[in-house]
């Protein structure tokens, strides 16, 4: 089953991939190097905004069960070669973050979610139902990872900050454990960014 080609925007991300887009670097961002590396993360692991899958492919090498999701088909399918040719065990799907719950409904829920650069591009709407979407997947205990570029101005709907995620997370079902002032790295220079890891209670 397919939700990608449900939304337009997939069709906007698609002509995006057909070149090599700026946020794709061909390797995954360092905070989630750092993490996947460090061991912390449960299983198995859902990849929200996965693109060419650089993220997933590299969580998968390590060892853990991966599932990548995009709206973009022609990212999801360059994704899928990668994993081919690298011989590397982790799937991808086309499909709308904002339609994650259609995986508890068939019994499947994740240990970790990992978000490089997908909330950060969301409206204030969307951000709420990704975020009752996201508490529907997620084990108790569970951690949702999330880099995106900082946000520069309150009025401004774009980017992400520490406050935001406090008040978009309510504190009765997740507890920010860590966050930090980064760079989203881009083929050309980098961005003042946020890292931070929030667990589901």
């Amino acid at each position: 089953m397919s939700a990608g080609s449900e939304r337009p925007l997939g069709r906007v991300y698609d002509a995006a991939y057909a070149g090599v887009p700026n946020w794709d670097i061909g390797r995954p961002q360092r905070p989630f190097v750092r993490l996947v590396e460090a061991g912390v993360l449960d299983g198995p692991i859902l990849d929200v905004g996965c693109g060419t899958g650089e993220l997933a492919l590299f969580a998968a090498r390590h060892g853990y069960d991966v599932l990548g999701v995009d709206l973009s088909e022609l990212a999801v399918t360059q994704a899928r070669e990668k994993a081919r040719w690298r011989r590397v065990p982790a799937h991808f799907l086309v499909w709308d973050a904002l339609r994650l719950s259609a995986f508890a409904d068939a019994g499947l829920r994740f240990g970790s979610v990992l978000d490089s650069a997908m909330f950060h591009v969301l409206g204030d709407a969307e951000r709420d139902a990704f975020v009752r979407e996201l508490t529907a997947i997620l084990e108790s205990g569970g951690l949702y990872c999330v880099l995106g570029d900082r946000r520069e101005n309150d009025r401004d709907v774009y980017g992400v900050s520490v406050p935001e995620l406090r008040e978009r997370f309510p504190s009765d079902r997740w507890e920010l454990a860590y966050s930090e002032e980064t760079a989203f790295e881009r083929r050309w220079g980098a961005t003042p960014a946020v890292f931070a890891v929030l667990r589901r209670r």
